[in-house]
Parts: structure tokens; C-alpha cells; sequence
């Protein structure tokens, strides 16, 4: 079993520079037609437009990591990377420059540098050239020692994908990309929340704890939009960050990339863009990272202690790093905290570390601990009393706390009148009050997930039975049985029947 190379949109300046929205596709055109006239590189033609200062260029280039220009500066043994070499040559055959580029996500250069020290050590000979585009280039096999020297690194560790990154490296991008570089705007911030009706407080206290990003508490009823805010506020994240596909600690593979959590920036007027650029040199960056949308990443009830360990794969001999680690840098929402399997003094004991002193510890299988920096936005999400699941002492390391009370019937009606609008229903003043007087009769609380509910519920009544799309009483007895099931809601007549089914 090996791990295959996970394909790569090659990123440059252009596309970063888009994705901040420093540059407008235009703008970034003709910088390409002025490099074309006049040569050097694209930043150069940037700033000499005046599309934006040296400045800001710098500052962009200073969070981007760099391009590796030689082995020792990949930061990982020039062993490792013959390794990893080896077993492309190996497994995949791969047998020019550009083949293992492609798959060890390295530039073309160094690997020349790593087939100069195989071809010294024995481990590789040129076997002829072959054309690629209007370049021909050397192609390599492996010799027997070769063959021997790949079996002994697959024997080791089955990785097969992306360069790594060494742990120092890791460590120092996430210092350049830390979640409290994020300033969203309150317009932002209201206009991502739009359609949800939420009281101002609400927004006042969620301002600085995004601003701060430090540890948040929601807490209050079930179906207040706890996780549907939360969630809507990771969508407002506009920073490229920057995520490695694995991490080398010790000459051990930790797996980083995941493609269910991580986001790549994907930009379709950038590749169209800068594919009129041609032969005109653009900047790369270092292709062992990902640039990325901010990650967000949800654990409910399923979180176990064990998924915020290193997880070790007998078969491949690699790590999957946890679920924290993998929000490096992003939001880690723990949903209906208080449900898990795990006790919750047990997992909050083991948050008071990273969420104090913003490090945290990962132990191998070998015994070998490492630190790691922890730099995430942690929502803990619960419907129980905080008080009832974490110690005063846990509470003051949480310095935002957030309580979602049930709306009040004034908000509930412009709740249900939106939502109505949304479904295509009709809607009277008449069938809401019935609705409140349902809900009241029965001692429910009411929550701003009902309206949204009830409308969804009623539309389809009417789509079935070919009934008006409006809001009466026996249709919303029909949705508030469905809702509740102990409402004690009397059955309504059949749509559009008079009369029993004959079966």
C-alpha cells in the first residue's frame, strides 16, 4: 500500500495576489503585458504600475513560503529526500527531472542535485533523453544497488507523495499566519450573518473575540444557531494560509494535508489570466505547501481523546497528525460539547495547555515528544450549563462566553415572515399567532430554528396536494406534528379528499 501524490495547482504570485484581492484581474493583465515588454519579474511590473507599494509586495512575500533553491534548503536530509526519490523511481517508474517534480513537489534544480548524488552513490545511470515540449531531458533508472537502496527505504516507510517539510519550518508558518491576522469588518461580519435575525449584543461580543482569536463559549438552548454562526464565521476568513502535505520529524512522515478539511484557493479568472503570461517567467513558491483557505474543522459527539493524538499507520509506517492540528490556523469547533463519549473534565484537561499557553505536546509511538505551536480559534458549542460541565477554573481560560437565548416572540415573527418569503408561502399575522399560541399552550420555547422548520414542512404539503402555498392552521398542525411529537396535535382532514382510500 503506498500513499500517492495528491495533484497540485502550481500557485505564483499572480494567484495570491487575486486570491488577497490586492490586484484585480486586470490590473494583474497588464502587469503580464508590461513583464512581456519590458522582462524582469512580475512583482517588479506590480509595483511599478502602482497596483500596490513595495510594501504590501513584501509583506505578501514574507508569508509565502519560499522556493527552495538547493537541498539543505528544503530543510530536510539530503537521505530522506534520495529516499523518497528512490521509491518514485521505483514504484511509479518515474524516470526524468520533470516526473519526479511533478510528484515530489520540488524544483527541477534540486532534484538535479539529488540525481548527481545518486549517480555518485551508484544508485542511478541515464539510460538516453527523451522531448518533452521543445526540452529533452536525461532519463535515469535505477542500477541493482538502486533497487536495493528503494526496498530498504519502502521497507521503512511506505510514504509516496510530496516532499515533507522539516517540523522548524512548520512551526515558523504558522507563526506568519496566526488566526488573529483575520480583521472582518462589522459590515463583514453582519452582511456573512445576513437572513439570521440576531440581536445586536450578539454581534458586540463577537467582534473582539474574533478580533482576539482566542477561545470561545456558546452556549444556551438547542436551535439558536449556535453552529450555524459559528460556521457562518469561518466562511468570512479571507486570508491565504498556507498548509504543508507532510511534516518530517525525526525521519518520521506526519500526514497534514487532508483534502476533507483543507479548502486549496481555486481561481478560474487567475488561471486565465496568467495562462496569457506564455514564456514570461512567473513566480512559484514552495509547491510542498498547500495554499489554502483558512481550515474549519467540526467534532460532535464522535471526538475521542485519541483523535487529538498522533494516529500511527502500521501498514504505510507514517502519522496522520490530529484533528487540532489539522485546524492549525483556521477554526476547531467542538459541536454539542458535553455529548461526547469522552468524560468532559478529561478533554478539557487536556485543552488547558494549548489553549493557555497556545503550545502543545504530540508524542510518537517511539515515546518521542515534540512541541507544536497551537494557533486556532476554538468554539466549544454546548446546550448544557456551562457551570455543569467545566470547573470556575477552566472557565476563566475561556475568555469569551457567548449565551443564545430563544428569540422573543416580537423576533419570531420577523423569523417566520422571512422564512416564509424564502419557502414562496403566504403568511397572515393570524396563522403566526397560532403558531405562538401552539407552541405556548404545549410549554415549548420557542427557537429561531422553528420557522425555517415549519415553512420547509408546509411547502412541501402544498407541492404534494397541489394546495395554494399558504400558511394555514391545519397545515401548520400537520408541521408542528412533525416537529413535535408529543404536541398533541388533533388530526386535520386529508388534502383535496372527502372520501376514505379504497385499498
Amino acid at each position: 500500500m503506498t500513499i500517492k501524490a495528491i495533484p497540485s495547482t502550481r500557485m505564483r504570485l499572480g494567484d495570491i495576489l487575486l486570491m488577497r484581492g490586492l490586484v484585480t484581474a486586470d490590473g494583474l493583465e497588464a502587469s503580464l503585458a508590461r513583464q512581456r515588454r519590458e522582462g524582469g519579474r512580475i512583482g517588479e511590473s506590480i509595483t511599478a504600475l502602482g497596483l500596490i507599494s513595495p510594501q504590501q509586495l513584501a509583506a505578501v512575500l514574507g508569508e509565502t513560503p519560499a522556493t527552495p533553491f538547493n537541498v539543505e534548503q528544503t530543510g530536510i536530509s539530503r537521505g530522506s529526500l534520495l529516499n523518497l526519490m528512490l521509491k518514485f523511481m521505483r514504484v511509479e517508474s518515474c524516470e526524468t527531472l520533470p516526473e519526479l517534480s511533478a510528484r515530489m513537489m520540488l524544483p527541477l534544480f534540486v532534484l538535479q542535485e539529488l540525481i548527481d548524488e545518486a549517480t555518485t552513490q551508484r544508485l542511478v545511470h541515464s539510460i538516453g533523453s527523451v522531448p518533452q515540449g521543445v526540452v529533452r531531458y536525461m532519463r535515469f533508472a535505477l542500477t541493482e544497488h538502486g533497487r536495493v537502496a528503494a526496498g530498504d527505504a519502502l521497507a521503512q516507510s511506505l510514504y509516496l507523495g510530496p516532499a515533507p517539510v522539516s517540523l522548524e519550518d512548520f512551526k515558523a508558518q504558522v507563526g506568519r499566519q496566526p488566526i488573529s491576522n483575520e480583521r472582518v469588518p462589522e459590515e463583514t461580519l453582519r452582511q456573512g450573518l445576513g437572513g439570521m435575525t440576531l440581536p445586536q449584543a450578539y454581534i458586540r461580543k463577537l467582534m473582539p473575540a474574533l478580533r482576539a482569536g482566542r477561545t470561545i463559549l456558546l452556549y444556551g438552548p438547542p436551535g439558536n444557531g449556535k453552529t450555524s454562526i459559528a460556521t457562518r464565521i469561518a466562511e468570512l476568513f479571507r486570508d491565504v494560509i498556507y498548509i504543508p502535505y507532510a511534516i518530517e520529524v525525526s525521519g518520521q512522515i506526519i500526514k497534514m494535508y487532508d483534502g476533507r478539511l483543507h479548502r486549496p484557493y481555486t481561481n478560474a479568472a487567475t488561471r486565465q489570466v496568467l495562462s496569457l503570461g506564455g514564456s514570461v517567467q512567473i513566480e512559484t513558491f514552495d509547491q510542498r505547501w498547500v495554499a489554502c483557505r483558512r481550515p474549519v474543522v467540526m467534532a460532535g459527539g464522535e471526538l475521542t481523546l485519541a483523535m487529538l493524538d498522533l494516529r500511527f499507520d502500521p501498514n504505510t509506517k507514517t502519522y496522520d497528525a490530529p484533528l487540532h492540528v489539522k485546524a492549525m490556523n483556521g477554526l476547531f469547533l467542538i459541536d454539542d460539547f458535553g455529548r461526547q463519549r469522552v468524560n468532559p473534565t478529561e478533554l478539557l484537561n487536556r485543552w488547558i495547555l494549548p489553549l493557555e499557553s497556545r503550545i502543545d505536546y504530540l508524542t510518537m509511538d517511539t515515546g518521542m515528544s515534540f512541541l507544536i505551536p497551537f494557533d486556532a480559534l476554538v468554539v466549544f458549542s454546548t446546550n448544557l450549563k456551562p457551570a455543569d460541565l467545566m470547573d470556575p477554573a477552566f472557565l476563566r481560560r475561556i475568555p469569551y462566553k457567548i449565551e443564545f437565548l430563544a428569540p422573543s416572540e416580537e423576533d419570531f415573527r420577523t423569523i417566520f415572515a422571512a422564512a416564509a418569503a424564502r419557502a414562496g408561502l403566504a403568511i397572515s399575522r393570524d396563522a403566526i399567532d397560532y403558531i405562538l399560541q401552539r407552541l405556548h399552550t404545549a410549554n415549548y420555547q420557542l427557537a429561531y430554528f422553528q420557522p425555517h422548520f415549519l415553512c420547509e414542512q408546509i411547502r412541501q404539503i402544498c407541492d404534494c396536494f397541489a394546495l395554494a402555498p399558504e400558511v394555514t392552521r391545519d397545515l401548520a398542525d400537520d408541521a408542528l406534528s412533525n416537529l413535535y411529537v408529543d404536541l398533541n396535535v388533533p388530526p386535520g382532514p386529508a388534502p383535496n379528499s372527502g372520501a376514505m382510500l379504497n385499498t
